[in-house]
């Protein structure tokens, strides 16, 4: 074949790619939603003259075109393999794996992100207590805590994070728990901690603020994989973990009630744990107020507990310790504004955070 024809079937063959590309993203079925992502997907923008001269119909359009190209969740697969197995770059999208644990890279530590925390808190504590509760504060390290160092991704120093929190904290009781946990005690694809993992951790801080601990429970397991957060963000081809789960007499038995919504609801989704995260069947998910009250309790003492996505999987845990706990996701409602829910009167106060959160205060209203 000579050179003219050459140039002929390369020409018609990167036509062909092109015309069949075009077809494929006209009548392919669009998603609204990416499951791997857990993201919606960028719509097709509206197409009018003042948008075109105003240049937002192109920027949506890129943003369009990436989200609907066509085979998008295998194209990228190859770019995170590409990118890690031979190109050999430390992350994808800003996950990286360390034998076969997923993690985000979250560095360096932002000092004025833990003043801030330390602020809300504080705010909380001198508007809502007295003397007559006792406060406690506990810092949940993120798994990156027992996966950067060995790996070489850049790490914070969880313990001086630790350190700093504890300091600027001071009117809080400091109750630590990096000593109990390791990567195993995280899922593998997911930024949480397993809850059948962490009883250790729930029964150091129910002794630390003066309360029993009950270790009368059975751990049932998820009839379905559980992909994790991490799973979809890195595309790569990793298997998924298994999600267990608490039960007990106590448990069964709370009555659990959702402010935000105005419902009961268990406290275990079983809904959500065949939705799109199934981690949020532990309490719902992402609730501003929750109340749960044990009429079984051995005790009157209450809890009231300031907390993230981590606190909804070991709340469980202290079901059988306190009489009532309230869990208060200061993300979601503003400080200001929980009064008119609940009463401080002679309650314990637990904040417990995660690192990731501390690290970015600004989500706390």
């Amino acid at each position: 074949m000579d050179a003219e024809k050459k140039d002929v079937v390369l020409c018609a063959v990167f036509a062909l790619l092109l015309a069949g590309g075009f077809l494929l993203c006209v009548f392919l079925p669009k998603n609204k939603y990416s499951d791997s992502e857990r993201r919606m997907l960028s719509p097709m923008p509206e197409l009018s003259a003042e948008s075109v001269w105003k240049g937002r119909f192109m920027s949506g359009f890129e943003d369009y075109a990436a989200d609907a190209f066509p085979f998008r969740d295998s194209f990228r697969r190859i770019k995170a393999l590409t990118a890690l197995k031979i190109f050999f770059r430390q992350d994808n999208n800003g996950i990286y794996e360390v034998d076969g644990f997923l993690a985000a890279m979250e560095y360096p530590m932002n000092e004025t992100s833990l003043i801030r925390a330390a602020g809300r808190f504080r705010h909380i504590c001198e508007k809502y207590l007295t003397d007559e509760n006792k406060v406690y504060l506990c810092v949940i390290p993120d798994k990156n805590c027992f996966l950067a160092g060995g790996s070489g991704h850049p790490v914070m120093d969880y313990g001086e994070f630790e350190r700093q929190m504890a300091k600027l904290a001071d009117f809080a009781e400091y109750i630590p728990i990096s000593d109990l946990l390791g990567r195993y005690d995280y899922y593998r694809t997911d930024t949480h901690w397993r809850q059948e993992k962490i009883a250790d951790v729930a029964e150091r801080l129910a002794l630390a603020m003066g309360a029993e601990f009950s270790q009368d429970y059975d751990i049932c397991r998820l009839e379905r994989d559980f992909y994790g957060v991490y799973h979809g963000q890195a595309a790569l081809p990793l298997p998924p973990d298994e999600l267990w789960y608490v039960t007990g007499e106590d448990i069964s038995n709370c009555e659990v009630y959702d402010w935000q919504n105005r419902k009961e609801i268990p406290v275990y989704d079983m809904e959500k744990a065949a939705g799109r995260d199934p981690y949020e069947m532990f309490l719902s998910g992402s609730l501003s107020l929750i109340t749960i009250k044990n009429p079984g309790a051995w005790t009157d003492k209450k809890l009231v507990m300031f907390r993230d996505s981590f606190g909804s999987s070991i709340a469980p845990f202290f079901i059988s310790s306190y009489s009532q706990i309230t869990l208060v996701d200061i993300r979601y409602i503003h400080p200001d504004m929980i009064d008119q829910f609940i009463e401080f009167d002679a309650c314990d106060v637990l904040f417990l955070y995660s690192t990731l959160v501390l690290n970015h205060s600004d989500m706390l209203k």
